[in-house]
């Protein structure tokens, strides 16, 4: 596969990507990447002020444009510390070779293939470069996203699996995080059934896209995985909350499966959506013997599950609006079903 970097994207990987520049270089404030979201989008919002592109940064004008960056009072970021992060040229071209073998691509969100959802949905919080393998259309397609715990009986993984084969028998993607346990069994569960999935990794994508059990479902376009991590970041709980904003963006609604009261990553991400969104419903599992956290998420605004089983049924479930949030306790309302959302994509 021939890995080409749009010259954006080029660009925004060399300030804001590890690309494994070692110890040494980690603790030199100089060489020490953007963080993504706070520090890039700084330079990033004022790129777009001087109407200049990240992409500005590498041409033949790049110092002026540094200068007009530097001319606004509240542009602190150290000049020097871009500079060295441009010119990390070959650390670039080694981790891309990395990178093609094993059939990972990037975006940015300059590019036309990055999610519109994502862009739509977090606006600047959406990650300004994503890892991908397999099918990244996919992540245009909404569908359902399920979650729940790593840790939990067979009878909520049974059930995970028979969600993700109703999704898939409709037509629908499932999103998920395609961690060990409910994720990853609601994943399994559509794609046995012969549709689709995307997962959204915190860590590890390229040993996910090397496993077996990946590869071919990667190759035949009905799996996608993607993060905002570098390929070989391992797993951090931090990656894993910010992800979960990731997850719920790409789905038209969410089922959480099982959460844990006021603690773990499952509740996290549910109880941030709910805050977050009023009109992307976020469902409860409402029958098997309903659990202390999911009533509490339902008391935070989260609609139990409808079960749907009959054609079409689904669909509305996915499509449904929902009012504000209320006060933890009272009942939201609903209002028109069937609403649209805005896919297309935002600079």
């Amino acid at each position: 596969m021939n890995v080409a970097l749009s010259p954006n994207t080029t660009a925004i990987l060399l300030l804001t990507a590890p690309l494994l520049v070692g110890r040494g270089a980690a603790r030199d404030p100089t060489r020490r990447p953007l963080s993504p979201k706070r520090e890039y989008n700084v330079l990033a919002r004022r790129l777009r002020e001087i109407r200049r592109e990240p992409a500005d940064l590498l041409g033949p004008d790049a110092a002026d444009v540094l200068d007009e960056c530097q001319a606004a009072a509240d542009f602190r970021l150290d000049r020097q510390r871009i500079e060295s992060l441009l010119g990390r040229g070959v650390q670039l071209g080694l981790a891309v070779e990395r990178w093609q073998a094993r059939a990972i691509r990037v975006v940015s969100r300059a590019d036309g293939e990055y999610p519109g959802r994502l862009k739509a949905r977090l606006r600047e919080n959406a990650p300004p470069i994503l890892y991908c393998c397999g099918e990244l259309s996919l992540a245009n397609e909404g569908g359902l996203a399920v979650v729940g715990p790593r840790d939990v009986g067979k009878d909520l993984i049974d059930y995970a699996r028979e969600v993700g084969e109703l999704v898939a028998g409709e037509g629908y993607p499932v999103v998920s995080g395609a961690a060990r346990g409910v994720d990853r069994a609601a994943m399994d569960g559509a794609l046995a059934a012969g549709g689709p999935a995307v997962g959204v990794l915190a860590g590890g994508l390229a040993r996910a896209a090397t496993q077996r059990e990946n590869r071919d479902l990667l190759l035949d376009g009905r799996l996608a995985l993607i993060s905002a991590y570098d390929p070989a970041a391992r797993f951090l709980v931090g990656h894993a909350m910010e992800r979960n904003h990731s997850i719920y963006s790409l789905a038209d609604a969410s089922l959480v499966v099982e959460a844990l009261p006021g603690r773990g990553g499952t509740w996290a991400g549910a109880a941030a959506q709910l805050k977050r969104r009023s009109d992307s419903p976020v469902y409860v599992r409402s029958h098997s013997g309903r659990s202390e956290g999911l009533a509490a998420l339902e008391a935070l605004g989260a609609l139990p599950w409808p079960d749907p089983q009959e054609p079409g049924a689904l669909g509305l479930a996915l499509k449904r609006r929902v009012a504000a949030t209320p006060a933890p306790g009272a009942q939201r309302p609903l209002i028109a079903a069937s609403v649209g959302l805005n896919t297309g994509p935002q600079r």
